[in-house]
């Protein structure tokens, strides 16, 4: 298994678009992402301060993806 490359919010969103989700809306510090055929996730907005690693684990498995997936996603964006 890969080790996870730790994001700001606005890297982690550019590899959830990369993933095929688009923006759908913001409440509060929190936004919401959803693909064509419905799966949503939710990515906090903390500034620049890095996702912590469960949190992010739980992110990566709510987009369906592996680690390896996403670290390719990470390197492609």
């Amino acid at each position: 298994m890969s080790r996870l490359q730790l994001l700001p919010y606005r890297k982690l969103a550019q590899v959830a678009e990369a993933a095929g989700f688009e923006w759908v809306r913001c409440r509060g510090s929190h936004n919401t992402f959803r693909t064509a055929n419905g799966r949503v996730v939710v990515i906090p907005d903390h500034g620049s301060r890095v996702i912590v690693r469960p949190l992010l684990r739980k992110i990566i498995r709510d987009m369906g993806l592996t680690v390896d997936e996403y670290n390719d996603l990470v390197d492609s964006v």
